[in-house]
């Protein structure tokens, strides 16, 4: 179905791999359309509760853009390249309902870091490094880099980060509050499997409209603490709500319909 990823779908779990290892799982043009085709194929999903994304083998998540395809633009190309990336993968993953946990196995560079970032959170393998090489092409990060690394990781960090072009390993993005956990190559998948598990206990629900409220605070213009008492209210007009009171004043475990 696809030439550039693989979905897997398991016990309420869609993984993604970006699956092009002789390139370091680059992302280019063909792979990030099949990417949002595959995103909103899993969001659509009813039996999808939790989205994982990683990239395939041990070496990178994502090694960055393939840059042979936009070397030669014009202004005007260049500029719609970094506003259909982002409408298409990069906003597109940030804003979806379902919960995105970036598996990040290895390199994540430029746009791979962008994609990561775009994630909801991040866990990260001891071989990863990060970074946003974009200045050393003599080009910006365009894929929403220069927004959400400092959203993150704070102004004078993420400043330094992308004017140096370096490379911070996965220890140092922990404690830059990057990454929120970091594990063995082999244990990667299974943190984040777990990490899915407990918010699978929850009500997809109520995790749609925290999302919301949690991304309307970074949206000019928008008042989260509106978006927050509006998504609230929302909730208590739903089954979701209905059974996880009732489940906790009957002491029991809630069983969400999800609706």
């Amino acid at each position: 179905m696809y030439t550039n990823i693989l979905t897997a779908q398991n016990n309420g779990i869609t993984r993604i791999t970006i699956n092009r290892p002789s390139k370091l799982n680059a992302l280019n043009k063909e792979t990030i359309q099949e990417l949002h085709a595959a995103f909103r194929v899993a969001d659509l999903d009813a039996e999808t509760k939790v989205i994982i994304v990683t990239g395939s083998g041990e070496k990178a998540f994502v090694a960055g853009a393939d840059i042979s395809e936009f070397a030669d633009f014009s202004v005007a190309e260049g500029g719609n390249l970094a506003q259909k990336g982002q409408e298409l993968l990069f906003d597109f993953v940030a804003n979806l309902s379902t919960p995105v946990i970036a598996a990040v196995n290895g390199f994540a560079l430029g746009g791979g870091l962008e994609l990561a970032m775009a994630a909801h959170f991040r866990v990260a393998s001891d071989n990863a490094k990060m970074g946003l090489p974009e200045v050393s092409l003599g080009v910006i990060p365009g894929y929403g880099g220069t927004q959400r690394l400092p959203q993150l990781v704070g102004k004078g960090r993420a400043m330094e980060m992308i004017m140096t072009a370096g490379m911070i390993d996965a220890n140092q993005a922990q404690q830059y509050g990057l990454v929120n956990h970091v594990t063995t190559q082999e244990e990667l998948l299974p943190l984040a499997e777990k990490l899915a598990g407990k918010i699978m206990r929850n009500s997809s629900v109520a995790i749609a409209a925290a999302i919301k409220s949690v991304n309307s605070a970074y949206e000019d213009g928008i008042n989260g603490f509106k978006v927050e008492i509006e998504q609230f209210g929302n909730c208590f007009g739903t089954e979701d709500f209905k059974e996880g009171t009732t489940a906790f004043l009957e002491k029991r475990k809630a069983e969400f319909p999800g609706k």
